[in-house]
């Protein structure tokens, strides 16, 4: 388990009012991809709330396409290898961007809350920081698996198959 976790949430959008209890989600949904994955020593995880606009901007400009995806991840290291912060020693293992408007479309989409739809997008960033990827069919049922038993361990499980 993560020795002590630093998430920075940043909230860049004006299009939808983040709810009481969000940020503290979050956060503990990042706990529990760490600790699901075993990682050790103390972390640090960016995650910023932006508009779909700006999340296409920064697709195109860091993966060479624009998404139609709701969260990107910026990972900041390689197979395992991060920088640390120099005063914390921490390692800094990126940043995730979620557009919240498309949080909203899809948690209406599949008909499920706002809250787990945001733990969801965040499960899904993170393992994205780790190195996962949905490259291929079996990448992707791992990493499926993986997402949904962090909500799950949040009192956040699924209503019905993704899959």
């Amino acid at each position: 388990m993560a020795d002590k976790l630093r998430v920075i949430i940043t909230d860049c959008q004006k299009e939808v009012k983040i709810p009481t209890g969000i940020r503290m989600l979050i956060r503990r949904c990042c706990h529990a991809i760490l600790e699901t994955e075993g990682f050790k020593g103390s972390a640090e995880i960016g995650i910023t709330f932006t508009e779909d606009k700006e999340l296409k901007k920064l697709s195109l400009q860091y993966f060479g396409k624009e998404t139609d995806e709701a969260v990107i991840s910026l990972p900041a290291g390689e197979n395992g290898e991060y920088d640390e912060d120099r005063v914390t020693g921490a390692k800094i293992l990126g940043s995730i961007v979620i557009s919240v408007k498309k949080a909203v479309e899809q948690s209406k989409a599949y008909d499920h809350s706002f809250q787990r739809e945001m733990a969801y997008l965040t499960a899904h960033g993170v393992l994205g920081l780790l190195g996962y990827s949905y490259d291929g069919a079996m990448e992707k049922v791992s990493m499926r698996e993986k997402e949904e038993w962090a909500l799950y361990q949040l009192g956040l499980p699924a209503s019905r198959s993704y899959f």
